[in-house]
């Protein structure tokens, strides 16, 4: 299944696993940031719509790599919404709220999604996974990098 990694199976399954809690909660976090582009108003419309236009744009991306990652180590990555319902740690919210609650819940989000690409760099690091960890490290420096944006912005 995944000859070309050289580590046992039960490790490269951990490492899918936490790459999936991953890709979920990426893939939640991309749909809320979405929602907010679209909905947002108020006096700083074009500057949060713009700022939140490219947090999701970057997202899709990850997406991408990190369901190719999940891939790579010899797993189906998870694609459903009840798949990711089930895996993600963010919670889903109804309703639009007002410019301000957006940034903040976006700001929480991209936090909830740091402490699970640091699950995954300790889960793939003990098993010498240096691709899944160089991945996990490069998700970490964005999640940081756009809540401290958030931050500054509310």
């Amino acid at each position: 299944m995944a000859e070309h990694i050289e580590m046992p199976d039960v490790e490269r399954k951990e490492i899918a696993e936490s790459l999936s809690r991953l890709l979920a909660d990426t893939y939640a976090l991309y749909l809320k940031t979405q929602n907010y582009h679209w909905n947002v108003v108020g006096p700083r419309f074009r500057e949060l719509h713009l700022m939140f236009e490219q947090e999701y744009e970057e997202l899709a991306g990850a997406v991408d790599e990190i369901a190719e990652r999940i891939r790579i180590v010899g797993f189906s990555a998870p694609a459903t919404f009840a798949e990711f319902s089930r895996l993600t740690s963010l919670q889903e919210e109804e309703g639009v709220p007002n410019a301000e609650t957006m940034v903040h819940k976006l700001r929480g989000g991209h936090e909830s999604v740091l402490r699970t690409a640091r699950e995954v760099v300790d889960i793939a690091g003990r098993a010498g996974d240096h691709g899944t960890v160089e991945l996990a490290t490069e998700r970490i420096a964005v999640h940081e990098k756009t809540g401290w944006m958030l931050a500054s912005a509310a």
